[in-house]
């Protein structure tokens, strides 16, 4: 019978199949049967209730079935703090006293919306219907400023007489950056730095020599661009940190806006990994006493426009490598080479501009003084003390370590052990203790999730204040007397506590309700270990399975990629179901979706992080086929023969590797604005984790292995390839140079343009219904409902 060596068929073309049923039905007696169609939930054909369904576990539709899982806490003193939590009937306020554990409602709704009604008696408001924003409180919590219907108000909350702010009609400038006692928004105006005062209305311009491509505070070079300047306040909110940038040399990238009659030229200068240092934008650093209008500039410079960890030169406002010291007369910052090999901490004197190196590291791969991308460096000068804080990873993991001021001489190991530091969270200089979030000290959990600990800095007393289970974010009292804790896992739901000093639980503040969330068909991923390429490293991941699962059917396997080097496919181990939503939504189609963080993903040492440095092109995608078939082998309803992949950004170029490079394993993959070569992409980012750029004799260079267009002939499997045509983060033009080579190779792949999107397009509504229309079709072999609708 022929219905053997059907399946076998699928992927042969027309020739190659009449000459294998040929070969395989030879007898005259044979007849060919037509092989059952390969069926789901029963159907012979996909219809819209599975799309449905799939569309109601979508990111978009599952965060507002959440409840009291986000606590925004502001401490007003060591005793008293208020927060705000989501809730079915709105956003809630309440008071709670550390001394007498008491928690009530920050304002009484009834008679703050009688207050209100009685200060404006044009436009009632009831307290079912009353919004309100932008809130201050007193730090008696007596007083409290909010904003209704557009006006700012001011409440006495014993006697809720409610007044109008003075109406001083005194806006920010857009895309102003404020200070920190909200005295003044600095802003750009005609490539220079001005600020605006909040209490006066007067804009005070701040430098007169900003010009074209070489402006104050500008933000212009990596993944994103904007208005907003880039800069770092001092504390007491009158000194500012900044630059100028200089990006005259710089050579420009183009893109084509999509207009009627002729496309529109967009035009902005953006390195590239074989520019030459005279080619790449270079900050000349300043610093500006606001009061005084007067301008320091700092000496021993240009500086390279990098920060020493990933990714991006702000965190938060704050432009990250910047702290003011000496009473704001001198500033520490932390200088780092193009290469990221080498960082250097500097002191700059601030009234003559004279700088004085502290403290110089090198590493062989690349620096990290903070292991979460966006974390803020983990380094802090302690001047009064006469020493500094250095996070380091010469002992493979990432340690803090104490330093002598003016030698820069090592004085002891602040933490020591194989796990990582991940943020500094409060440092007491008058008592020596650090107060910091790490992973992996305990070898019975997850080795990601980050529990709070503190520290003195001889490197005695490590404590641990959240023993619970779980991934911990925290907000600490003035005097670390406190904590608010949120912790979760991702298969448990958040829960917020007060806890003392000693992570003794005081009161338990919030516990997050899933319930609509479970009624609407949601379910908790299921972690997994598995052991990477070589055998012996340990990998984790979650798995997602569909809502009606089977276990007695067979389920093909997606994998949902994000490769790294700055963060990996899984990310925080809490709850985190937004982030989550379009793997289960994808799940709900039938299939096993799994994101696993594979080697080259940070959190784990430096080795595990650095192991495909030179080919980012490698992608752990080894390690994730690993993972997939031990994954196949604990579980007999995953179909390993039908495995895909799919991702966006990084994990487009992954997808798009995994389809040329292991065509045997992956037969589908979505690769959605990839950067498919890195010489094409932001400078920053290749020169970091694929290294320098370097050509040689032969004609390639040192990004020649990881330039997909050069990998083309791999291709076995279904591709689908998207890309935005006004992305400028992954600017197209790689994309088009793979879509030429595949061209000229005569491979089959299909193809989906954005016009006018940026990076962004990923959870589009037409994105998503071709990435699943594509799955359904390939995976099940089945013809997915026309042209999908998503609510």
């Amino acid at each position: 019978m022929i219905q053997h060596c059907c399946p076998s068929l699928l992927k042969a073309g027309l020739v190659g199949a009449l000459v294998m049923i040929a070969a395989a039905c030879s007898t005259p007696s044979a007849v060919v049967e037509t092989p059952e169609p390969v069926r789901i939930y029963g159907l012979p054909a996909f219809d819209e209730a599975h799309y449905e369904r799939a569309d109601a576990m979508l990111s978009r539709n599952v965060m507002g079935l959440v409840f009291r899982d986000r606590v925004n806490t502001t401490w007003l003193s060591e005793s008293l703090f208020w927060y705000s939590v989501n809730a079915p009937e709105g956003t809630e306020y309440h008071l709670v006293n550390t001394q007498t554990l008491s928690t009530n409602p920050l304002f009484d709704r009834e008679r703050l919306a009688a207050g209100l009604n009685t200060a404006d008696s044009e436009n009632e408001v009831s307290a079912d219907n009353l919004v309100v924003s932008q809130i201050t409180v007193s730090g008696d919590a007596r007083y409290m400023e909010f904003r209704h219907d557009g006006k700012l108000w001011y409440v006495d909350l014993e006697s809720y007489e409610v007044t109008p702010q003075k109406p001083d009609n005194i806006t920010a400038p857009r895309s102003a950056v404020f200070s920190p006692d909200a005295r003044y928004a600095a802003f750009i105006q005609d490539y220079n730095l001005w600020v605006r005062d909040m209490h006066t209305g007067d804009d005070i311009q701040l430098t007169t020599d900003g010009s074209h491509r070489f402006g104050y505070s500008t933000d212009s070079q990596g993944w994103t661009r904007s208005a907003r300047p880039i800069l770092k306040w001092s504390r007491e909110g009158y000194m500012i940190s900044t630059y100028q940038l200089d990006e005259r040399n710089v050579p420009e990238m183009h893109i084509l806006r999509t207009a009627q009659n002729r496309p529109e030229l967009v035009s902005w200068p953006y390195a590239i990994p074989s520019d030459p240092d005279d080619q790449v934008p270079m900050h000349h650093r300043v610093v500006i006493d606001v009061q005084n209008q007067v301008l320091v500039r700092l000496q021993g410079g240009p500086y390279h426009q990098r920060t020493s960890n990933c990714c991006g030169l702000t965190r938060g406002n704050d432009w990250a490598d910047n702290q003011f010291i000496d009473g704001n007369r001198k500033l520490a910052f932390v200088a780092t080479s193009r290469d990221y090999k080498e960082v250097t901490l500097k002191i700059a004197d601030l009234r003559t501009g004279e700088i004085r190196d502290i403290f110089h590291e090198r590493d062989e791969i690349f620096i990290e003084t903070n292991l979460n991308s966006r974390g803020v460096p983990n380094w802090r000068v302690l001047y009064e003390r006469g020493q500094f804080i250095w996070f380091s990873r010469e002992s493979d993991w990432g340690h803090l370590y104490l330093h002598d001021l003016a030698t820069g001489e090592r004085l002891n190991s602040i933490t020591e052990g194989t796990w990582n530091v991940s943020d500094i969270l409060r440092l007491d200089e008058e008592t020596g203790r650090i107060w910091f979030t790490a992973v992996g000290i305990d070898p019975d959990k997850d080795p990601y999730e980050e529990y709070v600990y503190s520290v003195l800095l001889d490197g005695t007393g490590l404590s641990l204040h959240t023993p619970d289970t779980g991934h911990h974010s925290v907000s600490l009292s003035p005097e670390a007397g406190f904590l608010v804790d949120t912790y979760s896992t991702v298969n448990s739901a958040p829960v917020t506590v007060l806890r003392d000093s000693f992570g003794e639980i005081l009161l338990t503040l919030e516990e997050a309700d899933l319930s609509r969330l479970f009624e609407a068909g949601w379910q908790f991923p299921t972690p997994f270990s598995a052991k990477a390429r070589d055998g012996e490293t340990e990998i984790f991941g979650l798995m997602f399975k569909p809502a009606d699962f089977d276990p007695n059917k067979r389920y093909p396997i997606i994998n949902s990629i994000y490769p790294g080097p700055q963060i990996g496919s899984v990310g925080t181990r809490g709850f985190a179901h937004s982030r989550r939503g379009q793997a289960q939504a994808l799940a709900e189609l039938g299939f096993i979706v799994v994101q696993i963080d594979a080697l080259g993903t940070p959190m784990r040492s430096r080795s595990f992080h650095a192991a495909y440095l030179g080919d980012m092109s490698d992608n752990g995608l080894p390690d994730q086929i690993a993972a997939m078939q031990q994954l196949a082998a604990q579980h007999d309803f995953i179909d390993i023969s039908r495995a895909a992949i799919y991702g966006h950004s990084g994990g487009g170029f992954a997808t798009a590797t995994a389809l040329f490079n292991h065509g045997d394993f992956f037969m589908a993959g979505v690769a959605g604005a990839g950067n498919m070569d890195n010489r094409g992409y932001t400078f920053y980012w290749g020169e970091k984790f694929q290294g320098p750029f370097e050509r040689f004799d032969d004609g390639t260079d040192s990004f020649t292995n990881q330039a997909l267009q050069h990998q083309v002939e791999g291709l076995t499997g279904h591709l689908l390839i998207s890309y935005g045509t006004m992305d400028t983060n992954v600017h197209p033009n790689t994309t088009l140079q793979l879509i030429d080579a595949l061209i000229a190779a005569n491979k089959d792949f299909e193809l989906v343009v954005m016009p006018n999107r940026g990076h962004g397009y990923a959870n589009e509504s037409y994105k998503l219904r071709r990435t699943w229309d594509f799955f359904v079709r390939h995976l099940h072999e089945m013809e997915p409902p026309r042209e999908y609708r998503f609510r």
